[in-house]
């Protein structure tokens, strides 16, 4: 008996000595926010560095303007502080995983992080590592370190840091600014706690298939390079029409939608098409093919396979309650705009401002109504609809294209309803005979003053 109680007593002082042991080598994707000395307690290098306004560094107090990934954020900052009013800002010491173009792994995360990050604080400030706002190798983006204060609290915290120590980026130049030991100091603690990137464990948020994961604007703007290849991405289902679905997806670095049609053919039953219904937000996987007969590109080939729902080849859904954006287009670029895309290495690549809005939802005012072509082909499923060749208000020529529309009546509408009408129109982009037209799918969507 009186072995036993000596052995538990071991026993209990020994867990008593590897307690605080557990506590500081304990594995996880958690913040790291103690106070304690590398190598014990993690420590908060984040709140260590203070921001310093003598310091002799340009810096200005800002509001986001529009959350890109994990590294980058557009910021609304006074024009007397940055001409535009506009900073592009890529965080420096910092890199993230991608999450805008090609979807690698933590990439999602640490997006998560900055947005909920500043999202929530009551003040935003952007500071360069010098005496000026120095642009980084695009041209375009300015290098700064971003320090935001918690909803409710009294310091500013450094978000480049805090990327760093919960091991959401990996380094960049990282030992070379004025914070360059702490950031080295974060990378460690990050790399000993074994947090997120350096876990060596799998990305709860990130698809292990065979589909290359993309952004929807990813695809848009390089449908040749993907093309006969499978693709996996998100966007929000819009309008269900012959045996597909579009789906649209906004492009925080362009402030646009960008959008795609799924074909779904007749592959689909059950609880795979309910996943396409109209509203939801889903995860789309299938192959990125060009429709000849349409002069188009779409996704096809989706699968559902409902024994196996976590398969990263299945469709998914993401969310629903979601509704089609309507974004107001620009008609004076609808015209042969272009919209230009800087990548990270500094090479700009220009798109048709038209070109990267196809598929997606879009809504235009004001419209004059100057001919309809109505198609006669009896027999054929297009016959009735319309061609309703139409000018802005700025003098741009915009086609409108309906399906074949029925009142209430369930009789057919024909051109005298918009022949020299003025109407305001919502549909998505659609490309016809080498020329873009918004193509309208019910008499609702087209409001006649």
């Amino acid at each position: 008996m009186q072995s036993i109680k000596k052995l538990t007593a071991a026993l209990l002082a020994l867990l008593l000595l590897l307690l605080p042991c557990l506590a500081s080598c304990k594995k996880g994707d958690g913040e790291t926010t103690g106070d304690g000395p590398s190598g014990k307690d993690p420590a908060d290098y984040a709140a260590s560095v203070k921001f310093d306004r003598s310091a002799g560094t340009k810096y200005s107090e800002v509001t986001v303007h529009s959350y890109i990934d994990g590294d980058t954020t557009h910021f609304n900052i006074p024009e007397a502080d940055y001409e535009g009013g506009i900073l592009k800002a890529r965080y420096i010491a910092v890199n993230t995983p991608e999450s805008t173009g090609k979807i690698e792994e933590w990439g999602k995360k640490a997006s998560k992080f900055t947005k909920e990050k500043l999202s929530g604080a009551s003040s935003i400030i952007v500071e360069s590592d010098t005496a000026n706002w120095d642009i980084d190798s695009t041209g375009s983006r300015c290098l700064v370190w971003v320090w935001y204060k918690p909803e409710g609290g009294n310091d500013y915290r450094n978000l480049n840091v805090e990327l760093l120590q919960n091991g959401l980026a990996i380094a960049s130049s990282s030992a070379n600014n004025r914070y360059g030991s702490v950031c080295m100091d974060a990378i460690d603690q990050a790399k000993a706690q074994k947090l997120n990137i350096y876990s060596g464990e799998k990305d709860p948020d990130f698809f292990y298939g065979d589909a290359i994961e993309l952004t929807l604007s990813e695809l848009r703007r390089n449908t040749d390079t993907y093309s006969g290849q499978k693709v996996a991405f998100e966007g929000v289902v819009t309008i269900n029409n012959n045996n597909g679905v579009y789906v649209e997806e906004f492009d925080p670095e362009l402030g646009i939608y960008n959008g795609m049609y799924i074909y779904y053919g007749f592959g689909l039953s059950g609880e795979g098409l309910e996943i396409l219904s109209v509203g939801n937000r889903v995860r789309i996987v299938g192959s990125l093919q060009f429709y000849e007969t349409g002069g188009t590109w779409q996704v096809s080939g989706l699968t559902y396979r409902q024994m196996k729902p976590d398969d990263p080849g299945n469709i998914r859904k993401l969310g629903d309650g979601f509704e089609p954006a309507w974004a107001k287009i620009d008609t004076a670029a609808w015209a042969g705009g272009k919209l230009s895309v800087t990548d990270d290495s500094g090479a700009a690549k220009e798109y048709g401002y038209a070109e990267l809005l196809q598929c997606s939802t879009v809504s235009c005012e004001g419209l004059k109504v100057k001919s309809v072509y109505t198609t006669n082909n009896e027999g054929s499923s297009s016959n009735g609809a319309m061609t309703l060749t139409c000018e802005a208000p700025d003098g741009t020529e915009v086609s409108v294209r309906t399906v074949v529309l029925y009142d209430d009546a369930g009789k057919i509408i024909t051109s005298d309803r918009y022949e020299g009408k003025t109407i305001d129109v919502r549909g998505v982009v659609d490309y016809y005979n080498g020329g873009y037209q918004i193509k309208v799918f019910s008499d609702s969507k087209i409001t006649v003053h």
